[in-house]
């Protein structure tokens, strides 16, 4: 379903799946990966489009306003359907509840007790790199930040669709195991 409001196209999809596109492009560019994704249930969030976003380290491919309910894109085309996913699962992330989180907390423990290299992401590559021997045990901000990243990013290699990415460096052991916590922990219907 389409409509013009304020001079802007925007696309809305099912109930199911309650995003709204103000820029066409992004949902052409969506009607592929939200096919692999489960179903959703929450407000509507809007997808918008703004070239040049930036963070304090420099320019960025999206940001999430969970509040807001908001997420604005400044990625190529290549890019979006993985970086769509996992901008959609920090919705997730925030609504999943404690015990989840606290669930996929452990297996990021267990892979670095067994000392696993890599990640499925930057975002959360880079968090990983400057965790501190102190973070893990006393679950500081920095951790916590890392774990959100870690979930974000290993939902975007479930179901983006893409086979391959420079940014998948994780070992596939460890891949398998993230593969069955998300096939066990996350299924149904998702609170967004």
């Amino acid at each position: 379903m389409s409509a013009r409001e304020g001079g802007t196209l925007k696309v809305r999809m099912s109930a199911s799946r309650p995003f709204v596109f103000e820029h066409p492009p992004h949902a052409r560019l969506a009607v592929a990966v939200l096919r692999r994704l489960p179903p959703f249930a929450g407000q509507p969030i809007r997808i918008q489009y703004l070239p040049g976003l930036r963070d304090p380290r420099g320019e960025i491919h999206a940001g999430a306003f969970l509040r807001e309910r908001r997420v604005v894109f400044n990625c190529t085309p290549v890019e979006f359907r993985r970086v769509f996913v996992h901008e959609v699962f920090h919705f997730v992330w925030w609504r999943i509840g404690n015990a989840r989180r606290e669930s996929y907390e452990e297996i990021l423990r267990a892979e670095l007790r067994a000392r696993a290299r890599g990640e499925l992401g930057w975002s959360a590559e880079w968090r990983k790199q400057a965790l501190g021997e102190g973070d893990v045990r006393q679950r500081s901000r920095r951790w916590r930040e890392y774990c959100c990243e870690s979930f974000c990013d290993s939902a975007a290699w479930l179901y983006s669709g893409l086979r391959h990415h420079a940014e998948f460096t994780l070992a596939g052991r460890f891949r398998a195991s993230r593969h069955r916590w998300f096939a066990v922990r996350i299924r149904g219907c998702l609170s967004i």
